[in-house]
């Protein structure tokens, strides 16, 4: 199987490694893999199977990662490798998110240069390009190359991401990333330990590392019945993001259906969303949203100040864009965001 060499790892005794690219910072032994399945260590040296192993590659909407607030309107290409530092039972990309974790190791995807994806990204008349689908942080060493490259192009760089990376693997990629969609996908310890088979420390720490560092930023949060909804935790998460990051970042709450290996739980019911749509808003945040709703009207961006519709969706178009130079054209109010 190729391989390329891995950035953020350190040798240890015996020809183990410790890598440094997410917060599992996994210790691996001569010829075992990390908890992501995809980073493996070779004769004492770390290295990555997925370099440009694209298993995925698509024109989509920026609307769909979801990003509301960075060029609406526009394209984003959407690249993917297989594999994921998470072990989400509700994952919605399992069958190559977990790819290398439930067959065996397989690794799937054929080849393609950072320049290749950056022609294409041109090509289709993308504002960005989008790494999403799984995990980024996995396919680090790719999407750190082709988002050079994509800079140079005056083309943006977006992550949609869970947020596990290290400080180092921020610090690394902050220089081309100009916005991220993060899942901060509930606000208890113990639901990621449960749920994902990590903690949410690091996570909070990614946000607020982001977020100091000028990446425009959105969150969100898969609302799962029974397991995260409970509102009195809905309103210290919406605290977080108001207090912790500012009002104007956006809020994501979007809407569960069974999936993977959580499928005994019933889709979120709508007032679940709505009722966490109010808490978002009392907690001070000027944005917040509910997707997998159709004809809801939770997806169209209101002025937190005078309430006029500013951009109006229907899934994942936009039909009307009133944002004048970053402002409610009604009271002048100042809209979060880049490109509007």
């Amino acid at each position: 199987m190729e391989m390329t060499k891995a950035f953020l790892w350190e040798p240890l005794k015996e020809q183990a490694v410790r890598c440094a690219l997410c917060a599992h910072r996994c210790v691996i032994k001569d010829g075992g893999r990390g908890i992501c399945g995809v980073r493996e260590n070779r004769g004492g040296a770390l290295h990555t199977l997925v370099y440009g192993r694209l298993i995925a590659q698509h024109v989509d909407p920026i609307e769909k990662k979801p990003l509301f607030h960075m060029h609406p309107g526009s394209l984003s290409y959407s690249v993917a490798t297989v594999g994921c530092n998470f072990k989400c039972r509700f994952c919605q990309n399992a069958d190559i998110a977990h790819m290398p974790s439930d067959r065996g190791g397989a690794i799937a995807g054929d080849y393609f240069s950072p320049e290749s994806v950056v022609r294409s990204a041109e090509a289709g008349g993308c504002a960005t390009i989008a790494y999403t689908y799984t995990e980024p942080t996995i396919y680090f060493e790719f999407a750190h190359d082709t988002a050079r490259l994509a800079h140079e192009k005056g083309i943006k760089n977006i992550f949609v991401t869970n947020g596990y990376m290290t400080p180092e693997a921020l610090e690394m990629i902050a220089p081309c990333l100009d916005g991220a969609n993060v899942d901060l996908k509930a606000f208890s310890d113990d639901f990621y330990k449960q749920m994902c088979g990590a903690r949410i420390d690091p996570v909070k720490e990614t946000l607020v590392g982001m977020k100091r560092r000028g990446v425009l930023l959105e969150i969100t949060t898969l609302i799962v019945t029974g397991a995260n909804d409970d509102p009195d935790e809905l309103r210290r998460l919406a605290e977080f993001i108001a207090g912790e990051l500012g009002p104007e970042v956006p809020w994501h709450i979007s809407r569960f259906h069974p999936t993977y290996r959580l499928t005994d739980r019933p889709p979120t019911p709508v007032e679940t969303l709505q009722n966490a749509r109010r808490i978002g808003m009392e907690a001070g945040l000027r944005f917040v949203y509910t997707g997998n709703v159709p004809g809801d009207r939770g997806e169209s961006t209101f002025c937190y100040e005078c309430g006029v519709p500013l951009i109006e969706r229907l899934g994942f178009s936009v039909r009307n864009n009133r944002v004048a130079d970053g402002k409610c054209p009604d009271c002048g109010a100042a809209v979060y965001g880049v490109g509007l």
